[in-house]
């Protein structure tokens, strides 16, 4: 059966469980505005608008794919059932409607197809009858089903108005995530500062170190072919040294992406993997210099992962724009079995939730991994 299709039936299901309890909601509306008149016994109906407020939330929730706060207030939800109530009683109607008109539609079939006069007119049918019952009947069908729609997006809007968030609420929550975003970012440069120190300490420190004894091994020694040897290996350990101490600072930052954008970078990033790289990149336009940042980075370390790990044979570095904003997808044909725990990838996860960003990876056991981030953008 199509997605479609499950999904309409889906959705219906769940506006008959709602056409079904709005009479119950209509009744409590009623007699608890009645017992509201009564100070004492407002907790009791506001906790009962509550409990009855809760089924509908995990009614939308399990039958309308619509999701909605739990931390609304009984005044709340009684506000939202006394109109929750009219938008149920409206989907009964339609119901109704719909199961008046399938059975009309059976009987005046079976007339027509046996030849008696379409609703048991004495008349004779002509040519053109048939027809019009037809195009009327599929108006009507539109009609219908347009109103169930119609009431499934009232019923989805009335709960993200009453029982969603307060505006309070969500800015507390901003305020949450601001904190959580920036204390993860700090501790993200932090690792990566102590990733640059080791790269140098371990890298281009130890190079260093050999490329002077060499040179003074050079210098001690009276055989020219020896002293020629040990300056050969020197040069050597030279241009090694400076290959690291690039690695370090395309690490830091490219300075192909301030030149020519991301674009260039990954290109870059492409040409100097190990690895077969196939770039798509997608956009248009350059994107905000924190964008851009981000998005390399997430790219330059899940290549380095790739590489280290992953045992892979290609990648691919998709780069596109969806819905306002920059998404960057890098895939391999590895092995699998990344963890966004793991620290490369943890910090990657930081680094785009401090740009309002959202990361994934995708990788089962034996591959392929996928990794992700959507970045908003102006």
């Amino acid at each position: 059966m199509p997605e479609t299709m499950i999904r309409w039936l889906r959705e219906t299901a769940g506006l008959a469980l709602g056409a079904a309890t709005a009479f119950a909601e209509l009744a409590y509306v009623l007699l608890g505005g009645l017992a509201l008149l009564v100070p004492a016994a407002r907790p009791r109906v506001f906790a009962g608008a509550l409990t009855l407020s809760e089924l509908e939330r995990r009614r939308l929730e399990r039958w309308l794919s619509s999701g909605n706060a739990t931390d609304y207030t009984g005044r709340r939800a009684f506000d939202y059932l006394t109109v929750r109530c009219v938008v149920g009683l409206l989907g009964a109607g339609i119901l109704l409607l719909i199961g008046y008109g399938a059975v009309t539609g059976v009987i005046i079939g079976v007339q027509v197809a046996s030849g008696q006069p379409a609703g048991g007119g004495g008349e004779p049918m002509e040519w053109y009858d048939p027809i019009g019952i037809a195009l009327f009947g599929v108006l009507l069908v539109f009609l219908c089903l347009q109103g169930l729609s119609s009431v499934a997006t009232l019923d989805r809007k009335l709960a993200q108005r009453f029982l969603g968030p307060s505006p309070q609420e969500l800015l507390r929550r901003r305020v949450t995530a601001l904190s959580v975003s920036r204390a993860e970012m700090v501790e993200a440069v932090n690792d990566e500062r102590r990733r640059i120190e080791r790269d140098l300490h371990d890298g281009v420190q130890q190079r260093l170190v050999a490329l002077g004894m060499l040179l003074g091994r050079a210098r001690r020694t009276n055989d020219v072919d020896h002293s020629a040897n040990l300056l050969r290996q020197a040069h050597e350990a030279a241009q090694e040294a400076l290959q690291d101490l690039r690695e370090v600072t395309w690490r830091v930052y490219p300075i192909a992406l301030d030149e020519g954008g991301l674009h260039t970078a990954l290109e870059a990033l492409a040409e100097r993997s190990n690895v077969p790289v196939v770039l798509r990149y997608g956009l248009a336009a350059r994107p905000e210099v924190a964008v851009e940042t981000v998005a390399y980075f997430v790219a330059s370390e899940a290549v380095t992962n790739t590489i280290k790990h992953a045992q892979a044979s290609s990648l691919t570095i998709d780069v596109e724009l969806a819905s306002g904003s920059v998404v960057i997808r890098i895939s391999d044909d590895g092995t699998g079995g990344a963890q966004l725990s793991g620290g490369g990838l943890s910090g990657l996860s930081r680094r785009v939730a401090a740009a309002d960003g959202e990361f994934t990876v995708d990788s089962p056991p034996g591959g392929p991994t996928t990794v992700t981030a959507v970045l908003p953008c102006a």
